[in-house]
């Protein structure tokens, strides 16, 4: 307990209503914010999807260090990164990736008005969230997209939420910042420029359903019925746009014009059926492997577990491809 007390500190807990952090059958998911990337949990929440599968969920905020600590000591039991988890699972951590929820990235690249084009930004500084978090390998997979070597052309910092890398942006301290919706959205309307998104240039799975190894082992039956809640979830946010839009003001605190942006911006990139894409797999494996300087192939079994999936899309009635 004093291990997780430890971690908690300072994380947000966004969708616990008046239950004690310390319940021994609360089932913690974690995100690194209320927005549109991570909306599934958020709408898996607030339709009673969690309730319906007999789960008590706590949802809570952390940045991607601290998911990662907390994934392995087993304080957290799920996740919603996909590329930490398998980059964890690739170093032998005790992790498993079990379903893609959004087929490709919903940044964005969004630059000071000078910059019109990618190449303009040799020798600049740009704004992530944190170093290691799906935006940092989104960012830098789009940079590279326009020529650039995100290694020697370009200087990265860490700045935080989104609105801290646009603050940045309007103080001048960065040149661009990789943004997710709404905050793309709230960038134009700052007279940024949007250069690129991140989906018109590659596809992966981008965010996930990730689990400690512990939990997948002791608790099939739980982690099904997480995926199973989550892929309800993600079909709900394809089939019903205003829904999906009021879900996403409440959850993630955002004026109704910010929230329809997002959606329209976003919405085709989740997955109907959690499927993991097996090319996209492919490019977050050898991302991964660059980043950790990995020779060595690891069996699949080791990096992602399909069977909660599948047990769960049996259930829902969906088809194989």
């Amino acid at each position: 307990m004093r291990k997780l007390c430890c971690l908690l500190i300072g994380f947000i807990a966004i969708c616990a209503p008046n239950s004690p952090l310390d319940a021994a059958d609360k089932v913690r998911i974690s995100v690194t914010n209320p927005n549109m990337s991570f909306l599934p949990s958020g709408v898996a929440f607030k339709k009673g999807f969690f309730k319906d599968e007999g789960l008590d969920v706590e949802i809570i905020r952390m940045n991607v260090p601290n998911i990662i600590t907390a994934l392995v000591t087993g304080d957290v039991a799920y996740t919603l990164l996909f590329g930490s988890v398998v980059r964890g699972a690739l170093r032998g951590m005790p992790m498993r990736a079990l379903a893609s929820l959004l087929d490709g990235s919903t940044h964005a690249l969004v630059a000071k008005p000078e910059y019109k084009s990618g190449k303009q930004l040799k020798g600049k500084i740009v704004g992530i969230g944190n170093f290691g978090g799906t935006d940092e390998v989104a960012g830098r997979m789009m940079l590279k997209s326009f020529g650039l070597d995100t290694e020697r052309d370009l200087k990265f910092i860490a700045l935080g939420p989104d609105r801290a890398r646009l603050a940045a942006l309007k103080e001048g301290l960065v040149d661009v910042a990789v943004i997710a919706p709404p905050g793309d959205a709230l960038g134009g309307q700052m007279g940024f420029n949007v250069l690129l998104r991140a989906y018109e240039v590659f596809s992966f799975p981008f965010i996930g359903i990730g689990a400690n190894l512990k939990t997948i082992k002791e608790k099939p039956d739980e982690v099904k019925k997480v995926v199973k809640a989550m892929v309800r979830a993600n079909r709900f946010i394809r089939d019903d746009k205003e829904g999906a839009v009021r879900i996403l003001m409440e959850w993630g605190k955002i004026e109704r014009d910010h929230a329809v942006a997002s959606y329209d911006s976003t919405w085709k990139v989740f997955s109907p059926d959690g499927n993991i894409p097996p090319e996209g797999l492919r490019m977050v494996l050898e991302q991964a492997k660059a980043e950790l300087k990995l020779t060595r192939d690891l069996p699949l079994s080791e990096i992602i577990d399909l069977a909660p999936l599948q047990a769960a899309q049996r259930e829902l009635g969906i088809k194989k491809p």
